[in-house]
């Protein structure tokens, strides 16, 4: 996890909005048993990888990028769960 914090940090724009939503929503999911604790990490790095390139221009373009992160991230872990419990 600190690798991918660190990433963030360096890659800037709305890297760090990225990774605190995704990791918000992961550990969440982490505390409902919905996910396994190693599976923290690979939602943040898959949210990262889609994390748009550019300096964010305005607090709506933050707030929006948190929001479709954190969406994003629901649905890969709907997914992954695919009717199962961790």
């Amino acid at each position: 996890m600190p690798q991918l914090a660190r990433a963030a940090l360096e890659a800037g724009g709305a890297a760090p909005v990225v990774l605190n939503a995704a990791n918000e929503v992961a550990v969440a999911a982490f505390l409902d048993r919905r996910v396994r604790f190693t599976e923290i990490a690979e939602l943040i790095e898959e949210a990262l990888d889609g994390a748009p390139a550019g300096e964010l221009a305005s607090i709506e373009a933050c707030v929006a990028i948190d929001v479709e992160s954190r969406r994003a991230v629901q649905q890969s872990i709907d997914a992954r769960r695919g009717g199962r419990t961790a």
